[in-house]
């Protein structure tokens, strides 16, 4: 049987196995074939050979970070080593670290010119415009917006002429209702193209009454812009039973959420304390910026966390920043 030919079939498909004494010469020639085969692959003209290029997007994460003491001033001189970052509970290693006072500002300031303010509002003009002669440099911009039922950019962009902003501050438009959360959405909108520092500052009583886009979505505007919102909440009698609390608690949550603050002004006085504060705080910010280390979580939504460590003091401080970010933007 060593020198016959066996021929079967499975399925009605044929096998042949080769004689015993030519099992070698057929292996040779499989060989040659091979090498033969590996050979003309080799002469083929280096560009007709397809390339595959494996590009990963690892997006740089930039965090604005206020750190308070006990007394609510801003503190200044800590250093990259005094702070930890963390992702989803995951340590994260800090890329990049800046003190944010040479970065460029945009602002975005929102006035509230509705019925329910409308008796403030010079009070509030004028001291918009003193902030603004305190904050602004020629490397920032500040853009001016009154929101009633309709919100207005009464500069038309972004600006850091003085002159240019007094005007629009003085010549906002009146209304009667209240498209709050509007103003939020479509000031962020605005600010997500912009570079360095992004601020937005309502003034207003808090309570919204018309707008198309609610509060969440507002939220979500703002965390995608990566924008810092601080509230300056007005209360004209702050006892009085048609107060907006309801309003006041989601620009509270807001700003918390973004890494900003709230106040609450019951006078000129309170308003330019306001401004003072805020002022002094984009004075003293942070920049820590990371790329993010492998997740474990499929939510679309990143937390963040940050502490100050190594400084005696660190217990008694407050640090804020803005709550996470979204790995996907939005189409609102």
């Amino acid at each position: 049987m060593a020198r016959s030919a066996c021929l079967y079939s499975r399925g009605g498909c044929p096998y042949v196995y080769c004689f015993h004494r030519m099992r070698k010469s057929c292996t040779l020639i499989f060989v040659l074939l091979v090498c033969a085969a590996v050979a003309g692959a080799q002469q083929v003209p280096a560009q007709t050979q397809p390339e595959t290029t494996l590009k990963v997007d690892v997006k740089l994460v930039n965090v604005y970070v206020t750190v308070t003491d006990a007394r609510g001033a801003p503190v200044a001189g800590l250093k990259k080593e005094n702070f930890r970052l963390q992702e989803d509970g995951r340590d994260q290693t800090i890329s990049v670290f800046d003190k944010e006072s040479a970065l460029p500002l945009s602002i975005a300031l929102a006035i509230d010119t509705s019925l329910s303010t409308r008796h403030d509002l010079p009070l509030e003009q004028a001291s918009a415009k003193r902030f603004a002669h305190s904050i602004m440099r020629p490397v920032d911009g500040l853009s001016v917006y009154g929101f009633s039922e309709v919100v207005y950019e009464s500069t038309r962009g972004y600006t850091s002429d003085l002159r240019r902003i007094d005007d629009a501050i003085d010549h906002i438009r009146v209304g009667a209702a209240t498209a709050l959360y509007d103003a939020i959405y479509l000031a962020s909108r605005a600010l997500d193209h912009r570079k360095g520092r992004k601020v937005i500052v309502l003034i207003t009583d808090g309570g919204d009454t018309i707008s198309r886009i609610d509060y969440k979505q507002a939220v979500r505007a703002a965390e995608e812009a990566e924008a810092i919102v601080y509230s300056i909440i007005i209360v004209p009698i702050e006892s009085s039973a048609g107060r907006e609390t309801g309003g006041e608690h989601a620009l509270i949550q807001l700003s918390d959420d973004t890494g900003g603050k709230y106040y609450y002004a019951t006078s000129t006085a309170d308003l330019d304390e306001a401004f003072r504060k805020i002022s002094d705080e984009l004075r003293t910010q942070y920049l820590l910026a990371y790329y993010p280390s492998q997740r474990t979580s499929f939510s679309e939504f990143r937390r963040i966390e940050v502490k100050v460590a190594a400084v005696p003091e660190a217990a008694a401080y407050h640090v804020r920043h803005r709550a996470g970010y979204y790995t996907v933007k939005s189409e609102f």
